[in-house]
């Protein structure tokens, strides 16, 4: 297992990108502290760190909508963590499947899969 001190976090955070382990699409990008490192692999469920809360978070922990982690990689420059994940729900909190629901022109291409009034 790669030791979680050589990882290169700035500021204490390293970049962490969401990605569905069957279809490959890209769900969500967030940012991991040590402990929320440490807590993904412990419990096979995806945490981040909130830089607006200032805490750490467990995803999905009010909309039910979890993570199950099925894979971790790091990449080259070992400043970055890929979670190869088993989406539960919708990833974003806007309700759609994916954060990347809009294209550049501000279209809507992503689906909707909950209403986020109805969980939050």
């Amino acid at each position: 297992m790669i030791d979680f001190d050589t990882l290169k976090y700035e500021n204490g955070l390293i970049q962490a990108i969401v990605q569905d382990l069957t279809t490959r699409e890209v769900l969500m990008c967030a940012y991991m502290n040590r402990e929320a490192l440490e807590k993904t692999v412990e419990t096979g469920i995806a945490h981040f760190w909130s830089r607006s809360r200032k805490s750490l978070w467990k995803k999905g922990e009010t909309s039910g909508h979890l993570q199950k982690v099925k894979e971790i990689r790091i990449d080259c420059d070992m400043d970055s963590v890929l979670l190869l994940v088993e989406q539960v729900g919708g990833a974003c909190h806007m309700g759609y499947r994916s954060c990347f629901y809009r294209n550049l022109e501000g279209e809507v291409v992503g689906e909707k899969v909950f209403e986020p009034n109805d969980v939050y």
